[in-house]
């Protein structure tokens, strides 16, 4: 299934969509290309909220898309594979069955699938700028992403290797 289809797929059963890549095989490749593009997806989100800054602030918006790349390029992967292995290991003790393999996927796959929800946020951040709507849409984010990453999540833990 191409990967538009998947994620909009995840919407109405992110459980049935990870176990359907897991059953692909396992590919840490794959997981990497999510988590980058969910990582790039975040960076470009930043984007209208960064030059908005800048504008109001004076700051130099080379600058802070610098920070930003630096952090969600660079840094943001290497927490999530962290992140994702200490999720494995909670898992273990709830007795789940799982790999490492499987919970990465599941996050990488959270954090691409709710992908348009964080660009979304970046627009309202950087048109709207702070306020109410854009603590809803962020919520709204953070409640499909752990959604999709706890549904996978289960998924994943419930015995495929």
């Amino acid at each position: 299934m191409a990967i538009t289809q998947n994620i909009s797929a995840t919407y109405r059963g992110p459980g049935r969509v990870v176990r359907r890549l897991l059953d692909m095989g396992p590919r840490e490749d794959r997981a990497l290309a999510y988590l980058m593009a969910g990582c790039l997806m975040v960076f470009v989100a930043q984007l209208p909220r960064l030059a908005r800054e800048a504008h109001f602030s004076g700051e130099d918006l080379d600058m802070l898309m610098g920070a930003s790349l630096m952090a969600w390029i660079f840094i943001a992967p290497l927490l999530l594979y962290g992140l994702a292995a200490l999720s494995h290991l909670v898992a273990k003790l709830f007795r789940g069955q799982g790999s490492h393999y499987g919970a990465r996927l599941a996050l990488f796959w959270a954090l691409l699938a709710s992908s348009p929800l964080v660009l979304l946020n970046g627009l309202v951040a950087g048109f709207i700028g702070p306020g109410i709507q854009l603590q809803v849409v962020g919520m709204l984010w953070f409640g499909v992403f752990s959604w999709f990453w706890i549904g996978g999540l289960i998924a994943a833990e419930r015995g495929h290797r």
